[in-house]
């Protein structure tokens, strides 16, 4: 393992400790999320850790425009980190986690709407871009939906890794019909 390789994953590790300690000693509020967000921020900051060289998004014109990373997550699948790489034209429907949630810029940009649930569907409430310095947090019931224009990288990371979360939830406008989220299909690993 290269100098770079080992200052990342001590890094990671360190930051999913703290990140484990904050939801241990405070729960799962809005405020220990703010915590979590912070401390994956100050992750973030080492942009010279996670570059496209480290994490390449999937090739321009083949089936995905991003792909995940797993660079943590425990022996029971919680405190799941994956580094979100794509080259842009990507988004997602509005969607829950049913576990929580927080994303965090590292390069690049990816816009966030937030919604709620009405009779007829959903009703966006704000968004915000999550960019360098920046993030956004999630219960397990909030809804959000994702687009990115351009290159990025950005952390997510989940209370239970995504390929555990089997009753996600997403809004099919064309039907108008509440859909369960299939497993998400290209994450690879990376924990070192």
């Amino acid at each position: 393992m290269d100098e770079r390789a080992i200052a990342r994953k001590r890094e990671i590790e360190s930051a999913v400790a703290d990140v484990r300690q904050i939801e241990q000693r405070d729960g799962v509020t809005r405020e220990s999320l703010e915590k979590i967000k912070q401390r994956l921020i100050r992750l973030a900051a080492r942009q010279d850790l996670f570059t496209p060289r480290d994490f390449p998004a999937p090739e321009a014109g083949g089936k995905r425009n991003s792909c995940l990373y797993r660079v943590a997550e425990d022996p029971d699948h919680r405190f799941a980190l994956y580094v979100n790489s794509s080259y842009g034209n990507y988004g997602t429907p509005a969607h829950n986690h049913t576990t929580w949630a927080v994303i965090v810029g590292v390069t690049g940009e990816e816009l966030n709407r937030f919604y709620d649930r009405v009779d007829t569907g959903v009703r966006e409430k704000g968004n915000s871009v999550v960019r360098q310095g920046t993030g956004v947090a999630f219960m397990p019931a909030d809804l959000h939906s994702i687009h990115i224009q351009a290159p990025l990288i950005n952390f997510h990371m989940y209370g239970l890794a995504l390929e555990e979360l089997h009753h996600r939830e997403y809004y099919q406008a064309e039907e108008r019909a509440w859909k369960v989220f299939p497993p998400h299909s290209d994450i690879r690993e990376a924990r070192g």
